[in-house]
């Protein structure tokens, strides 16, 4: 799975030569206070005005909810995020899914993260931002939590009480989401020099992420037909948890 982390699907194949692609993971072996591994990648495409963020929970059939992805902290080394905003539109994505007592997920609509989706984008400074799904005006936590993939079979084998049937907890965010964030003193050039990742239903939870080397311009290449191989995948998981 962790090699799998640079492939990730951003969209990248989509924004052209003229955006730069920064990656941050956590680190291995990275765990959370209930003594259970976490696992994530955050993708970011600078390109004149907008940052395009990609963020996906990798750790496979996870046992607690503290395991899920609940906010993002970055910073830009150039330029200035103090006007940042969701940018309108049908740009941005996530798929929800709600898991059962069983541990048996079913797959829920596709939204608008800018408009639908209980995650508020907030200022820091001028040059980071915050990500949350737990504080805020329009939060939906702790529901909409970023999960990531069931076991082999389509089934969440390992979840407790925090995670299958779960009321409050459901529907999570299926693996992965993107936002497309206006801001109009980024640049193709702008840099994200850190990312920190938060878990959980209680605020607080951060591991720092790790950057990975940018992979210039045939590493984009190969992360655009990453994104096409993962989006053939996850439509057969789907299948899979529907059938």
């Amino acid at each position: 799975m962790r090699m799998m982390r640079t492939l990730l699907f951003c969209g990248v194949c989509c924004l052209g030569a003229q955006a730069d692609v920064i990656t941050y993971v956590t680190p291995a072996g990275s765990k959370v206070p209930i003594n259970q591994p976490v696992d994530a990648s955050v993708t970011f495409a600078t390109a004149p005005g907008t940052i395009t963020v990609t963020l996906t929970n990798l750790e496979a059939n996870p046992r607690d909810v503290g395991q899920d992805l609940s906010d993002l902290f970055f910073t830009v080394g150039n330029g200035n995020v103090n006007t940042a905003s969701y940018a309108p539109g049908p740009v941005d994505s996530a798929q929800l899914v709600s898991i059962d007592g069983a541990g048996i997920p079913t797959l829920g609509s596709t939204l608008d993260t800018a408009s639908d989706i209980g995650w508020v984008l907030s200022i820091v400074s001028g040059t980071e931002l915050h990500m949350d799904v737990l504080s805020g005006p329009g939060h939906a936590g702790p529901a909409q939590t970023i999960i990531g993939p069931p076991n082999g079979s389509g089934v969440y084998s390992n979840a407790n009480g925090s995670i299958a049937g779960n009321k409050p907890h459901n529907p999570f965010i299926n693996q992965t989401a993107s936002w497309v964030i206006d801001a109009p003193n980024v640049s193709a050039g702008t840099t994200i020099t850190s990312a920190t990742f938060s878990f959980g239903t209680i605020a607080g939870i951060k591991v720092p992420g790790t950057a990975v080397p940018e992979p210039g311009f045939y590493g984009i290449v190969a992360l655009g037909l990453a994104g096409v191989l993962i989006g053939v995948r996850r439509r057969r998981r789907t299948t899979s948890a529907q059938g």
